[in-house]
This record gives structure tokens, sequence and C-alpha cells, in this order.
């Protein structure tokens, strides 16, 4: 990676469905390093599979400024995804990213793009973080690797964040290292970003503040529920590990959300389900599996009764009126978790 002074070409690889967000926290940074220092310390180009014009997750299209073949010598190179990147398997950009990793070009990716670098095999023997709800699938096609649930992690000439603002914490960290803490935090400044975070910090906010709660005996339920949804444990279960009774842990449940912990519980994998419908191209079956549901029909029918819909009709977008609040559904569809 360049240093000093001289210019640093940054290819900025957009995939289709790319983020905004990730896109501008990796782009804005080296834009405001050029004008705070008054030096031209970082060039950049836009470079899309084909060259065409790509549309974003939210639907803006970008011209790109060049094709992977096009684009020429890189100093670096970050990759930027955001949905569908589970399906992403074209062998055109695995080859390239493999070509640049050879030749020793930084390679670098936020939001959901770490797992296309990891299918291109530019991540073995490195350690890179993924966001927090692509990391699931990515731990599971990647055993072996080294995956962090930090907000970026910076390894040698391989650089990775979770997306959204992460991407501008982890561009800081690359300026400070290029160019000294003085401009980083000049940089940090612009963009009213009061404080640097360390690699280290969490992606997800704490629970307490998520959920607007004060307990953290019912913070570690949640988080329990959070780390078990694949398979469910019992309520009783839960309580032993928070340290109360089940009576006490149901009379918190209810008395803060409304809901019992088992319904809270089950709206958790709902979701999780939802969310995987709409972004990855697994069978129902497999879907189900995953959230922790013993069969096709019991999660169909708990589906319907959460959001008025079923699966199928989610992952076809045709979705109407769905909340995303915690739904409530009868006690029998939660009394065992399936």
């Amino acid at each position: 990676m360049a240093t000093g002074d001289a210019t640093v070409l940054v290819g900025i690889l957009l995939v289709p469905g790319f983020s905004l967000m990730a896109l501008s926290a990796v782009s804005e940074p080296i834009r405001a390093a050029n004008r705070m220092s008054g030096k031209p310390l970082y060039s950049w180009k836009l470079i899309s599979i084909d060259g065409e014009p790509i549309t974003s997750s939210s639907g803006f299209t970008l011209l790109p400024h060049a094709s992977i073949e096009t684009a020429g010598p890189l100093d670096m190179v970050v990759a930027i995804a955001s949905l569908d990147v589970a399906e992403f398997q074209d062998r055109r950009v695995f080859d390239w990213l493999r070509r640049l990793a050879g030749q020793g070009c930084p390679v670098g990716a936020a939001s959901t793009a770490p797992l296309i670098l990891a299918r291109a095999g530019v991540l073995n023997g490195y350690r890179a973080t993924i966001h927090w709800e692509a990391m699931p699938d990515m731990a599971e096609e990647f055993p072996d690797l080294d995956i962090s649930r930090d907000l970026f992690v910076v390894d040698r000439d391989r650089f990775t964040c979770a997306g959204g603002t992460a991407g501008l914490d982890m561009m800081l960290a690359l300026i400070e290292r290029q160019h000294g803490h003085a401009l980083a935090v000049a940089v940090a400044e612009q963009f009213l970003h009061t404080r640097i975070r360390p690699p280290s910090d969490n992606q997800r906010m704490d629970i307490l503040s998520r959920y607007d709660i004060t307990d953290t005996r019912l913070a570690n339920a949640i988080v329990l529920m959070e780390q078990n949804i694949e398979h469910p444990l019992p309520t009783p279960a839960i309580a032993l590990r928070v340290g109360i009774s089940s009576r006490q842990l149901e009379r918190l449940f209810l008395s803060t959300f409304g809901n019992t912990p088992a319904k809270f519980y089950l709206d958790l994998r709902l979701q999780q389900a939802r969310r995987l419908l709409a972004e990855t191209g697994q069978s129902i079956l497999q879907i189900a599996l995953r959230c922790g549901f013993a069969s096709v029909s019991h999660f169909g029918k708990c589906y319907r009764e959460a959001f008025q819909s079923t699966p199928a009709r989610s992952r076809r977008g045709q979705d109407v009126g769905i909340s995303t609040k915690h739904v409530g559904v009868t006690d029998d569809e939660t009394s065992k978790l399936s």
C-alpha cells in the first residue's frame, strides 16, 4: 500500500445491489482526506463487473469509470455489496481479485462483500469480519476462516468491515496508518464523527439500548435467544442460565414486552426466517431448520400467524401490511419451542 504523499489509486468494485451507505463510508473519507490535507493523497475509480451502469440496493444507478477488465493497475481495491450476495458466484470477479492479490495489491471489502473475498480465496490465512447478518452464512460456508465479530479488521494487506458506518472507521484507520493521527481526526470531525471507533467495537447496538431496557437479566436472556436460533433453548434453561426462576423470567417479559419469553423467542426466529427468505436462495425447508422449526408445516403455520403471509409469498415479495414489532401468536403455537 502506498504511503507518504504518493497518490493512492483506490478501485471500488460495486457488486449489483451494492449498499450506497457502504460506498459513501468508504469513498467520502478519502475525498475529505484530500481536502483537509490540501494534497491529492487519494484518487478513486468506480468499477463494475462489465463497465455498465450498476444499481444499488436502494434503486440508485451509478455510471462506473471502468470494468474489471479495463480498470488497470490499482494501489488498493475495495469490494462493496449488500443484498443477494449469498448467490454471487461470478468467476470473473474471483479471478480478478486473486490476480490483484497476487500482484501485492491490498484487497478489502465492506458490508457483505467479505463473503466474495472468501469465495475468491483471498482471505485464506487472514482474519476478517462481515456484517453480523451474514456472519452465520460465512462461517458455515468457510469454517476454517478466522471470522471476527469486530467492527472492522485490518490484517496486513487485507481489510474488511461490517458495512454501514463501519466503513468510515475502517477508512479512518487506514488514513491514520498512511498519513497520521491528526489527519484521521480532521477527517472524522468533518463528518461529525466525534469518536473514532476501535476495531473491537460491537457491530450491533447493545441489548439494553436496542430494546430500551435496564434489567441485565432480561438482556442476558435475549442474548441467549439470539445466539441459539437454530437450536432454541426451552424457557427453564434460559432462566437457569440467567440465574432466576422460570416464573420470574415470565414476569419480566410480560411486564416489559407484553409477551411471554416463548412468544418473544419465536418472533426472533421468524424475523430471521423472513430475512433469509428475502436475501438467500435457500429452500423453505432449509430456512425452517436453520430457524429452529422441526417441520415446514409448523414453520408455515407460525409464519402465517405472525405476518399474515406465507413463506412463499414473502420470498416473492408479496407481503402486505407486515409489522416489524413483536407479534402475538397463540400460546398453543409457542408452548413447544419446536
